[in-house]
């Protein structure tokens, strides 16, 4: 093909990038990895080869700790972010967070320490591109109890909300207790969940760039006040999240507050499930809120194909014009 007489007649990392590209789409991910190796050897600072590389073994290949690596070295490349700010730019749109959601707190210190050192990478990435804003979750432990983890939170947090700082980025914390089914019993994997919790974190790490991500739906089944939450921590409001709940209450009758969740509720697009929009988003009017609010789609109603992605985005655009211009 023309790759290969390409890369026969002389080196250039585009060919082998672009036969790495051809072979990834015929699913012969070894060659493709092959050649996205030799692509970085001939040319070790250009970015593409790298993103290729992780692209592959993230998301085909299930690779996750080893695609975060390249992704972490394209975000050192300086044409890379260039890239990424001209083309979203070149779009009408910008970035509002950088966002990695893993369990900085889990008790496998391997994976504990690999989530660490990637969201150090992102934090830094965010000011490289001018996002200045990461949105993630504090972890937990889920075998240990609230006031264990908030010794760890104690013991881990802290420097990484300084190199945040050092970096002027906002870390936002998304408010789900990451509490759904068997796998993450018995008590979730993200401690920061309740605005009991929030007060005392929030003592514990003060920091003007530390707040939260917040999403309305996960009160709806924790049966907690998502409208005084708004005014009470106005000012720790760095991101939101639009996504809606649909309690069952006839389910939640058989089996209980103390079941998996996903037995007695459902993530549903806004205007399907059980929040008052009009309250919640008065609220956030009432603030004076003026970040960033993203439509968050796990609905799995509208997960069948693309084109149902594409409706939901669409309705749930819809229903919010209702509230929101």
């Amino acid at each position: 093909d023309y790759s290969s007489t390409a890369i026969a007649l002389g080196h250039d990392p585009d060919n082998y990038l672009t036969r790495a590209m051809i072979n990834s789409a015929l699913k012969n991910y070894g060659e493709a990895l092959i050649d996205c190796d030799e692509a970085i050897k001939h040319s070790p600072k250009y970015f593409r080869p790298y993103l290729k590389r992780a692209d592959i073994k993230i998301f085909d290949l299930g690779q996750i700790d080893d695609g975060l690596i390249d992704a972490e070295r394209a975000l050192e490349d300086d044409a890379y972010a260039k890239y990424v700010t001209d083309y979203v730019a070149g779009k009408g749109m910008h970035i509002s967070s950088l966002a990695y959601y893993p369990n900085t707190m889990d008790p496998d210190l391997n994976k504990r320490n690999a989530a660490i050192a990637h969201l150090k990478a992102l934090i830094k990435a965010s000011s490289k591109l001018g996002v200045n804003m990461v949105t993630t979750f504090i972890g937990r432990d889920q075998y240990k109890s609230v006031e264990e983890n908030i010794e760890l939170f104690r013991e881990i947090w802290p420097p990484i909300i300084k190199l945040a700082e050092e970096n002027g980025v906002k870390v936002a914390i998304e408010n789900c207790p990451m509490l759904f089914g068997k796998d993450q019993w018995p008590g979730g994997q993200n401690l920061m969940c309740t605005p009991a919790i929030f007060r005392k974190l929030f003592e514990i790490i003060p920091s003007p760039n530390f707040g939260l991500n917040f999403d309305p739906s996960h009160y709806v089944w924790q049966g907690l006040d998502y409208v005084q939450t708004v005014h009470e921590f106005k000012d720790r409001l760095f991101h939101i999240h639009f996504k809606d709940i649909k309690l069952y209450p006839e389910k939640l009758k058989q089996v209980g507050v103390l079941a998996y969740p996903l037995e007695y509720m459902s993530p549903k697009i806004p205007g399907l499930g059980d929040v008052d929009w009009g309250a919640y988003v008065s609220a956030l009017n009432d603030i004076r809120y003026n970040g960033d609010a993203v439509i968050e789609v796990e609905d799995k109603a509208f997960e069948s194909c693309d084109e149902d992605i594409l409706k939901s985005i669409r309705l749930a655009k819809r229903y919010l014009d209702n509230y929101i211009i």
